[in-house]
């Protein structure tokens, strides 16, 4: 867990596919929101009610973020959003390919506030045509970015041997998250541990060499 002055950042990991789903649960006003219902509703709700020690205000959940359209992603997204009523949001050109409908379409260089959270949307093209990823700026100290499988320790999300989609994809990362933002910033990616900018920066040439 991630304990920040304004907000609290708890994330478990569900499937046999490893999929991380992240809360962001307001301190001063308990609003919530969830990224990738990826997979088992109950472990999710357990997640959210968690968060209930993180606030003295009464949890719920406002918002759920898909980072993108594929199936490991979306398999607790309409038990989650039926449940809870909340809205989903998801990037503009994967909501074609997400059964369960969205009702926020986002862009990229949106910023959402949901009630108080600011997230900022970056579109990363390539692993899928919508792929997005959501950045915090905590005013008290580094920014938090999760990443779904756009970005991992140790390269970029699979295209598929697709020389075209990873060139789309690598050039996105480069310029919209290493160009854009300080070496100490969290990444929090879709599946598997976590990592910085800093720690990732220096093996850029490598990927981009690689092609993967």
């Amino acid at each position: 867990m991630h304990d920040l002055n304004a907000l609290t950042v708890r994330s478990i990991s569900v499937s046999e596919m490893g999929n991380n789903v992240y809360v962001l649960t307001s301190k001063s006003n308990g609003a919530q929101v969830l990224i990738d219902a990826a997979d088992d509703a109950p472990a999710i709700f357990t997640l959210l009610e968690d968060a209930q020690r993180d606030t003295s205000a009464n949890t719920r959940l406002a918002l759920i973020i898909t980072t993108h359209s594929h199936w490991d992603h979306v398999r607790a997204l309409g038990e989650v959003r039926e449940l809870t009523k909340a809205p989903a949001a998801a990037g503009l050109d994967d909501i074609d390919d997400i059964s369960v409908p969205t009702d926020i379409p986002l862009h990229h260089g949106d910023v959402r506030s949901v009630e108080g959270i600011e997230l900022e949307v970056i579109h990363l093209r390539g692993h899928t045509p919508g792929s997005i990823a959501l950045l915090y700026r905590d005013p008290h100290g580094p920014a938090h970015l999760f990443t779904g499988d756009s970005l991992f320790p140790g390269g970029v999300g699979n295209t598929n041997g697709d020389a075209e989609r990873f060139s789309s994809l690598y050039n996105d990362v480069v310029t919209r998250i290493f160009d854009y933002l300080p070496d100490d910033t969290l990444v929090h990616p879709g599946h598997g541990s976590g990592t910085t900018l800093g720690a990732e920066r220096s093996k850029l040439s490598e990927w981009k060499h690689r092609g993967w």
